[in-house]
């Protein structure tokens, strides 16, 4: 089986379940270091919901990454410009963001817009945007490079900020590692630092990462891809959930919240004759 990364050859790693009834194979690839699921036929299954029942921390997440974008975009980008959820889910990250006084807006072609209404990514002017969120994405994805370069096309923007739980050397085995969520069968591909390095190179784009490990300290792993010349050092003392908490107070006391603007678009709208 050909790696849906690099395209070369990968080995057999091992054989589990997902779904808890399809013998599924797992395919490591030595040139890159990624690893991924056979050709993964039970994905309609696996995606009856969007959200699966077992991503308790969607909310704790969401909240997490809202807090620790805002310092990020604050400090080092135009935190006047306009930003993108990719696959945002249910809308909860864009409303966050815009009720700290960031205009972001979402998009996702698996999902419902449940509470960011009105500020999908079609709203208001086109692109380009100053940079692009795609949290919980890349491990779903059958062809993550073919992913990164539409949304860089369609988004115009040179800055991908994403989040997903990277391993090292070898692939974990299959009871030492939870990121595998075997049980609901949507999580396909995974990624050491080395793989990610190889799509930003292909596309142009620096890859940095925090490689903070949220079980460990409270925080996410934020990972960037980007053409804007970052410190790394900067991006992972800025990332870490120390530095958040001391300064997620900056943004929220610069910027003027959205929630009540946003709503007054649709209070007016719903007065008109």
């Amino acid at each position: 089986m050909l790696c849906r990364i690099c395209s070369s050859a990968t080995s057999l790693a091992f054989t589990h379940q997902v779904l808890a009834k399809y013998d599924c194979k797992y395919y490591f690839c030595d040139n890159c270091g990624g690893l991924q699921t056979e050709e993964p036929y039970w994905l309609d299954e696996a995606y009856a919901s969007p959200i699966a029942a077992a991503d308790t921390t969607m909310l704790w997440r969401n909240q997490y990454l809202a807090r620790a974008m805002s310092v990020l975009l604050y400090f080092l980008f135009d935190h006047r410009g306009r930003f993108l959820d990719a696959a945002g889910g249910y809308g909860v990250f864009t409303r966050l963001m815009r009720d700290i006084g960031f205009d972001y807006y979402w998009t996702d072609k698996h999902s419902p817009n449940l509470t960011a209404q009105g500020f999908e990514a079609d709203a208001g002017p086109g692109p380009p945007y100053t940079a692009v969120t795609a949290f919980e994405v890349m491990e779903h994805l059958t062809d993550p490079v073919g992913f990164v370069a539409e949304l860089l096309e369609t988004t115009g923007s040179d800055t991908i900020v994403f989040t997903t739980e990277l391993f090292d050397g070898a692939p974990p085995a299959p009871g030492e590692w939870m990121y595998y969520a075997f049980a609901t069968g949507q999580h396909i591909t995974f990624y050491q630092r080395s793989t990610l390095e190889l799509v930003g190179k292909r596309l142009g784009l620096a890859f940095h990462t925090s490689k903070t490990r949220w079980w460990q300290l409270g925080g996410m792993g934020l990972h960037i891809w980007t053409r804007a010349k970052i410190n790394p050092l900067v991006w992972r003392l800025l990332a870490s959930p120390r530095i958040t908490g001391l300064l997620e107070g900056v943004p929220r006391r610069a910027l003027e919240t959205r929630m009540w603007t946003d709503a007054d678009v649709f209070l007016q709208a719903g007065n008109e004759p």
